[in-house]
């Protein structure tokens, strides 16, 4: 058992800052207020909510911007893609019923799309090469007047391949400036550099982003929009979120949500010098140290600390339990699909074998990983490969007795 907890699954969430936590407790208790009501206790409140947007949308570079308060990225995906059909249908000629989006988007954006299938709108899934790769060509390809939106995030969640998202968008506005581009950056935010300043961005709409993914609660997340782009109302009730999003704001939540969007523009530029160092070393060791394995997405630009490995002929399911009794906290891939036994929808888009997918393990680093967490995986890993390869009918004693000394000789090592 390792002497502590290594948490290497920040892309599914991350630990609360406490620095953060310190700020949500007036919120709690001395300024406990409805930001709604108005004597004057409750200004303060209302005015630290105002302050809080401003603050987000100064981070992300767009002080002209809009930012609305949701639950999480979830929430402000299924907003921004059913509103704008709503309104193209409403406003458009014939009407505009068609969603362009990509074979691997999070759950949210696949499962809502399957839905409007359903309900009659025209989904296009642009195919993704075997690094997990948008070809632009398939874009302009699939772009007609029919489109409402193009919705592709900025980096995935499982194998942490970036897309294009500047170039993708101004494909699209070449094509037809009124059709709405949005991107999900919940996996990029404070690892990647983003500032809507940049005029390479300014043919992005919308973005969403979840607090929990950069040290915020769980619970709270955004939406924002150019200053000039129309949404209809998500929830009727009040007037909050500009009448758009009814229902009493989350206070402590939201001044969170701001420290946290804040510090992740900070620790941005940072990210590739903190966490490149760790994904390429376990990579390398994983490589050279236990056969038959593949790092998916490889050779694509990837993010900075997210390594999606597959071990040939055992579960996915079987390592993370296994890694998971000495201490180790790993996934198989997206938290939100994590409960089915089917294998990932990224990895069959990447064509990744059935053998391959089915051992694959997403291993994600954070603000709060040490030097030492590489050092105790390295430390356990082999093993528990070891023993389930054992175990399993794929591999047979000759190819055990052939690929495993090495591995034998490491864990003596350690």
């Amino acid at each position: 058992m390792a002497a502590r907890l290594v948490y290497l699954d920040n892309n599914a969430t991350t630990q609360l800052d406490p620095a953060f936590l310190d700020l949500m407790r007036p919120y709690w208790q001395e300024q406990y207020f409805n930001p709604s009501s108005h004597y004057q206790e409750a200004l303060p409140v209302k005015k630290a909510i105002d302050q809080a947007r401003k603050d987000i949308l100064t981070a992300l570079g767009d002080p002209q911007g809009q930012v609305y308060f949701t639950c999480n990225a979830t929430d402000s995906n299924n907003w921004i893609i059913r509103q704008s059909l709503k309104n193209a249908l409403a406003v458009c000629q014939g009407g505009r019923n068609q969603v362009i989006t990509s074979a691997v988007e999070h759950p949210s954006i696949l499962n809502l799309v399957a839905q409007l299938e359903k309900e009659g709108f025209a989904v296009v899934r642009l195919p993704v090469n075997e690094q997990g790769e948008i070809n632009p060509a398939d874009l302009i390809n699939a772009l007609s007047p029919q489109t409402a939106i193009v919705s592709i995030m900025h980096a995935n969640n499982e194998t942490g391949v970036i897309f294009p998202i500047t170039k993708l968008a101004q494909i699209v506005k070449d094509f037809d400036p009124t059709i709405i581009f949005h991107s999900d950056i919940t996996q990029t935010l404070g690892k990647l550099p983003l500032d809507l300043a940049d005029p390479a961005w300014h043919n992005v709409d919308a973005l969403s982003f979840s607090g929990h993914k950069i040290y915020a609660p769980k619970g709270i997340g955004v939406l924002y929009a150019r200053q000039n782009l129309f949404l209809h109302p998500m929830i009727i009730g009040g007037h909050q979120e500009a009448g758009k999003r009814g229902g009493t704001e989350n206070t402590p939540y939201i001044i969170a949500l701001a420290a946290a969007v804040k510090k992740a523009a900070r620790e941005a530029p940072l990210a590739e010098k903190r966490y490149r160092p760790w994904q390429k070393a376990l990579e390398d060791f994983v490589t050279q140290n236990i056969p038959q394995v593949r790092i998916n997405g490889q050779k694509a630009n990837r993010l900075p600390g997210t390594s999606s490995i597959s071990f040939a002929g055992i579960e996915g399911e079987s390592i993370v339990y296994l890694l998971s009794q000495k201490g180790i906290c790993a996934s198989t891939g997206s938290a939100c699909s994590s409960d089915s036994l089917l294998p990932s929808p990224v990895l069959e888009a990447m064509q990744v074998p059935f053998t391959f997918a089915h051992g694959t393990i997403r291993f994600s680093w954070g603000r709060f990983n040490q030097e030492d967490d590489l050092k105790i995986l390295q430390a356990q890993l082999p093993g528990v490969i070891q023993e389930l390869c054992h175990l399993s009918p794929f591999w047979s004693e000759s190819k055990q007795d052939l690929h495993w000394a090495k591995i034998n000789e490491l864990n003596d090592q350690h």
